[in-house]
C-alpha cells in the first residue's frame, strides 16, 4: 500500500494527473486478463486484443 501512497504523492507534487487514467487502464487491462486466464470465455477476450 505505501507503493500507492508514495505515487499518490509524486503525482501530486509534479501534477502529473493525467497519469492516473493510464494507470486505471492498465490495471484494468491486466486484471482482465488475468480473470480470463483459465476460462472458457479467454478465447474471446484475447481476439478482443
Amino acid at each position: 500500500m505505501s507503493f500507492l501512497f508514495e505515487l499518490w504523492d509524486f503525482m501530486r507534487a509534479r501534477k502529473k494527473y493525467w497519469l492516473l487514467p493510464i494507470i486505471i487502464m492498465m490495471v484494468v487491462f491486466g486484471g482482465l486478463v488475468v480473470l480470463s486466464q483459465g476460462s472458457a470465455v479467454a478465447p474471446f477476450i484475447y481476439t478482443i486484443f
